[in-house]
């Protein structure tokens, strides 16, 4: 491996540590490697590759058109950038059973840590919108076999949508199924108030994540409260892709009114704090190095 990239050696352990020694594991969503990098660089622990931001970024809609191709790539050269662990929205495992095993092992050797597939029909839609459907429980607990059988270091995240579709019940029901079908994380979606979010933590003991999105049908909750009722992993999945659409928005209305960049240049990264990013540096040393010929 090349000395400057990241990479972490079964990082599906590492995230198992760290949600052993942490109370709390904020993971921010992230769409591309810059992104990763910068929050790593923030002093993030674990990152999140959001299905969302994802398919935001490459101009599609959230409706699991994306192929595992190309969530492959992404997570691969993710992965790749940084040194810690990448958890990754599988949307629905990419098919049945079968596909979901082959899903599980390019996950595993594009150096994901954890991915988490969901329990809605295709075509899927974001969780908190409406419309969504779920395929049988049955049918969702032979994906979550697969997918342990086929894990070796990967942590399989169940999440289930039956909140927003067929009543709290239900989902905790499903729930505790998709524990016993060897999901090791269960991912709660789009709980609607402070008083599910603590029931279902009280009936589901195992690690818990929350998704703290905007403009969805959770309120908005701190990390600080997610931890107080016992949830170990917080992500907020589209937070800097939207970010960054209204930056670059903005940025091009300025251009296309002004005609320069001149009046902004404090709101823009200079060069050397990309190079810093990128660590760009650090290449330059490498390739001075692998030139010598001392």
């Amino acid at each position: 491996m090349i000395p400057v990239l990241g990479g972490l050696d079964n990082p599906g352990q590492v995230l198992r540590k760290l949600i052993e020694s942490e109370d709390i594991i904020v993971a921010p969503g992230v769409f591309n490697p810059i992104s990763a990098l910068i929050a790593e660089q923030v002093g993030f622990k674990a990152i999140y590759l959001s299905g969302a931001a994802l398919t935001g970024s490459l101009a599609l809609p959230d409706l699991g058109i994306i192929t595992l191709d190309e969530v492959i790539y992404f997570t691969r050269e993710i992965a790749g950038k940084v040194s810690i662990p990448l958890i990754v929205d599988a949307d629905t495992g990419f098919g049945e059973a079968l596909n979901v095993i082959r899903a599980v092992k390019l996950f595993e050797k594009a150096g994901a840590a954890a991915i988490h597939i969901e329990d809605q029909v295709l075509p899927k839609k974001c969780g908190h919108l409406k419309g969504k459907k779920l395929i049988s429980l049955e049918e969702m607990v032979n994906k979550i076999k697969a997918a342990r059988s086929a894990a070796k270091d990967l942590i399989i995240i169940a999440r289930t949508d039956a909140r927003g579709v067929s009543g709290f019940e239900e989902a905790v029901e499903r729930a505790l199924a998709y524990v016993d079908a060897g999901a090791e994380i269960i991912f709660p979606e789009a709980l609607y108030s402070e008083e599910e979010f603590k029931e279902f933590a009280k009936r589901v003991d195992v690690p818990l994540l929350a998704n703290m999105t905007e403009f969805g049908r959770t309120p908005y909750f701190t990390v600080d409260q997610f931890r107080e009722w016992g949830y170990k992993i917080v992500i907020f999945p589209a937070t800097s892709f939207r970010a960054s659409v209204k930056t670059i928005k903005t940025v091009y209305e300025i251009l296309m009114k002004k005609g320069t960049q001149k009046n902004i240049l404090d709101s823009l990264a200079t060069r050397e704090e990309v190079y810093r990013i990128i660590r760009y540096h650090e290449y330059e040393a490498l390739d001075k190095k692998l030139s010598s010929t001392d």
